[in-house]
């Protein structure tokens, strides 16, 4: 049995679009909107830490070393590279920076206002390509970086990914059995173009798997 130290972080999640990279996280397990909570109450615990770890040879980064205030969102994989989420509280700053595992160190990439996204609720990195996108409560989906742009969405409907113009999502029926179905949307309009039973699934290569 190979032992890994990991100071602390005893879960860890494959990070989807990748053959070799797990991450794992403490204490908010990634949910930022929670974070911003904590924060504002003064909780005694004020920052997180997140670590990456490279199948197969169990390699341990932790390319950010947070500061009070500041909180580490979900990773994500995206054209080679790790891409990750931090949000700056008392600087009121969102961060998104990549992650080089040939340097071990993280870049940044964009710096953002806070108050574009408003609050955290749901605020995560997608793929692909790279988004900064919010989900509040109700059927509005946002695309807040590199572009602004702002959609209403379908009851059960969420993004899957993009491709050009044409922006993938899911929607999911209990009818009175469950099923998918895959909307296709022009990322301009947000008009629906195609509807299709199934779900899309990005595979590590780049391809895009239909399943019927």
């Amino acid at each position: 049995m190979k032992q890994i130290i990991t100071k602390g972080i005893t879960y860890l999640e494959p990070l989807a679009g990748s053959s070799e990279w797990y991450w794992g996280m403490d204490y908010t397990g990634g949910d930022l909107y929670e974070a911003g909570d904590l924060y504002r109450d003064k909780h005694p615990i004020q920052r997180n830490r997140g670590i990456l770890i490279r199948y197969p040879e169990g390699s341990v980064y932790e390319p950010v070393h947070t500061q009070p205030g500041q909180y580490l969102g979900k990773p994500v994989y995206c054209d080679g590279k790790v891409a990750l989420l931090m949000v700056d509280f008392p600087k009121e700053k969102i961060h998104i920076l990549t992650f080089d595992g040939t340097t071990g160190k993280a870049d940044p990439l964009a710096v953002l206002p806070l108050a574009l996204a408003g609050d955290c609720y749901n605020l995560m990195l997608k793929t692909s390509p790279l988004l900064l996108t919010r989900a509040p409560q109700g059927n509005r989906f946002y695309i807040l970086w590199p572009e602004r742009r702002e959609f209403v969405l379908e009851d059960c409907e969420s993004f899957v990914l993009l491709d050009g113009d044409r922006m993938y999502t899911e929607k999911w029926y209990e009818d009175p059995d469950y099923r998918d179905e895959v909307l296709v949307r022009d990322v301009k309009t947000g008009k629906v173009l195609e509807r299709m039973p199934g779900s899309v699934w990005p595979m590590p290569d780049g391809q895009k798997w239909l399943l019927v």
